[in-house]
């Protein structure tokens, strides 16, 4: 049985083949000792392994929590996705005020990002942030609010792909079922690293060596991969991560020991091409190879006019975890004291993977920290007046919501490499294992760049919250009216409705006890916080993009529905649902100190405007279980799926713009 891995940390670079053999006797093993066995692998950071033992001790015991999110941290570890997000989600209903695993909606919140599901996953996060706002400096709180943002960015990418980049996945000539990365193309020959190798295998790891392998592209396809000679690939250690420098006479690579099942110490070698040929590698001076840290994956750049070598460490000095750094070359070889890039570049997290292009001046790396689909994503920082830029995340397709590291120009400037375990990548037992290389076309890189749509750009995000939607408490606003219109604001009735969300737990959670009485509790929260409170979020979002667009004269329909639920008559929930439609119509009128006021109707062609537009209002179909019973105060107003069906949606927006 074998699997392969994509391991995160310091082992980017290695996607290892990890084989374990168990013989009937592990069948036999008690639940007790397999979770030790497991616990071990963990320990050890052999995650594959951990799986397959916790997997086992499930089948004897699937009802402990414990071993649940063991198998569920395990699971996440190795990529198997959907197992972890079971698992985790079994364990979430459990420990519903998650005193026992307090990480556990962090976990899923990821997971749901991982798999592209970034409403679910941006709740999620929200919802941990929130729980957790007193912990400032906790990591996973720092984590959960950037990714709030991260996924608000997500949609916004994923709406808006660049359709004149084509992503190519190579064949079978350069890609396997094992992971190929850290592609470069030097005039039609592609370099890049694989595991594809089974005669050199690390026997105490059980798996292959890492080589480095060229394929040589004609006019028609690529040729078949060749390994290396042993002046790259030196036997008994993983070799992988080729660069050259600017005019290809010399050459740098990574050697790497590995310390444990993800784990790897590397160091960073190089070699001058002479008289026809590259000479014995030589491992760089302790300026670059910091003794008891690895360094990995360089890249020459130039910063300014002098030639530097980036790569990434996670030397002391740094913002945490693995960094981007550069060290000057000087012009007798040597190398200067390395510079960290930046706290605009690193992060708490792991910077990896540096690109430096020359003639566009920009630093491309791959971060999990920075705003991205999911994973390591790929960004671009402009190297200006002496100082790296703001990250820009690349988008889609050239990102997706797996791991996407690696990117490289080719020496004709014609076409760009990545290397990702994206589905579509080459596997033998599991989806998502294994890193495959990719590549896309690009324009000239001299040509300049192409003027951004702005208030494109903001619709797009303002049809991302759409539908939107807003929650009142019964019969409001405006109680015990048959009016249709109302001088609140949405604000306010929601400011009103949340200072309720105790009462709301007390009626609801009535006649309940121990485990009844916390799901009661808990779903209120879940309620309030979701729904309610994500819902004023988005609005305020929404206000303020409207602001932008209109700005640049776009004239907006904005296409409104109010909903009620089935307590009162027909008659008197359609007068309500306009009622609150007519409270957020104020809201805009009054947000920003009326700054919406001119634009509404507006019928001056060169401006921007807005128009309301309502659609079908009245009440929701009753649900199961909610009541029409009007002394069942519990159900038909309390209970969250009564809530739930008192609403108003935005449920479209349209826009164009006469002065484009």
């Amino acid at each position: 049985m074998s699997k392969n891995k994509f391991p995160i940390l310091l082992s980017w670079f290695l996607i290892l083949a990890s084989c374990i053999s168990f013989n009937s006797s592990l069948f036999a093993q008690k639940t007790k000792t397999l979770l030790q066995s497991g616990d071990k692998a963990m320990k050890e950071n052999d995650f594959f392994g951990a799986t397959i033992y916790y997997n086992r001790a499930i089948m004897q015991d699937s009802s402990d929590i414990d071993l649940q999110y063991k198998y569920a941290e395990a699971s996440r570890l190795n990529y198997d996705y959907p197992i972890a997000d079971r698992f985790y989600a079994k364990v979430y209903k459990k420990d519903v005020q998650g005193k026992l695993y307090p990480q556990c909606a962090f976990w899923i919140a990821s997971l749901k990002k991982n798999q592209g599901k970034y409403k679910e996953a941006k709740k999620m996060f929200d919802k941990y942030a929130k729980k957790n706002k007193k912990k400032k400096d906790d990591y996973f709180v720092k984590k959960a609010i950037q990714e709030v943002a991260a996924c608000d960015l997500a949609e916004v990418l994923m709406a808006s792909p660049d359709k004149s980049i084509k992503i190519i996945h190579l064949d079978t000539m350069v890609n396997s079922k094992v992971s190929e990365y850290a592609p470069v193309e030097v005039d039609s020959v592609l370099y890049f690293s694989s595991l594809r190798d089974k005669k050199d295998r690390d026997k105490k790891h059980n798996e292959s060596y890492n080589k480095i392998f060229t394929a040589v592209q004609d006019s028609i396809r690529w040729h078949k991969a060749k390994e290396l000679d042993t002046v790259f690939n030196k036997e008994g250690i993983h070799n992988a991560n080729t660069s050259f420098n600017n005019d290809f006479t010399k050459v740098y690579i990574t050697r790497c020991e590995q310390k444990n099942a993800q784990d790897f110490m590397c160091e960073i070698y190089s070699s001058n091409f002479k008289n026809g040929h590259w000479q014995q590698l030589k491992k760089l001076p302790s300026e670059i190879n910091m003794k008891g840290y690895t360094n990995t994956q360089p890249a020459v750049g130039f910063l300014g006019d002098e030639e530097v070598l980036f790569f990434s460490s996670n030397r002391p000095g740094g913002e945490g975890k693995m960094d981007i750094w550069y060290s000057k070359i000087n012009k007798d070889r040597t190398y200067g004291q390395p510079v960290n890039a930046g706290k605009k570049i690193n992060s708490i997290e792991d910077e990896i993977t540096p690109y430096y292009c020359k003639p566009c001046q920009d630093l491309f790396f791959s971060s999990t920290w920075h705003k991205g689909l999911g994973g390591f994503d790929i960004f671009k920082s402009e190297y200006k007046d002496e100082a790296f830029s703001e990250p820009k995340n690349l988008g889609v397709p050239i990102n997706s919501s797996y791991n996407d590291i690696y990117f490289t120009i080719n020496s004709k400037k014609t076409a760009a490499f990545i290397s990702s375990n994206r589905t579509g990548s080459y596997f033998e037992e599991k989806e998502s294992c294994c890193n495959d290389i990719y590549t896309f076309k690009i324009p000239k890189i001299n040509e300049p760049p192409v003027k951004v749509d702005s208030a494109k750009v903001f619709v797009t995000q303002m049809k991302l919250l759409v539908p939107l939607t807003l929650y009142f408490h019964n019969d409001e606003p405006d109680k015990k009216t048959t009016a249709i219109t109302t001088t609140k604001n949405y604000k306010k009735t929601y400011e009103d409705y949340v200072v309720m969300r105790e009462q709301y737990k007390k009626e609801y959670s009535k006649g309940a006890k121990d485990k009844d009485y916390e799901r009661a509790i808990n779903d209120i929260d879940l309620f309030f916080d979701d729904s309610v409170e994500a819902g004023i979020q988005d609005l305020e979002r929404f206000a303020l993009l409207l602001k932008k667009v209109l700005s640049d004269s776009e004239k907006v329909t904005i296409t409104m529905k109010g909903y009620c639920s089935p307590l009162a008559s027909t008659d008197y929930n359609i007068n309500l649902a306009k009622r609150r439609i007519s409270s957020l119509r104020n809201y805009f009128m009054q947000y920003d100190n009326g700054v919406f006021t001119r634009y509404i109707n507006n019928t001056n062609a060169r401006e921007g405007s807005i128009t309301f537009m309502d659609e079908d209002i009245g009440e929701l179909k009753a649900r199961p279980n909610v009541s029409d019973d009007y002394y069942d105060t519990k159900n038909s107003i309390y209970s969250p799926a009564a809530a739930l069906e008192r609403k108003i949606q935005i449920i479209a927006i349209s826009s164009f713009s006469t002065n484009k």
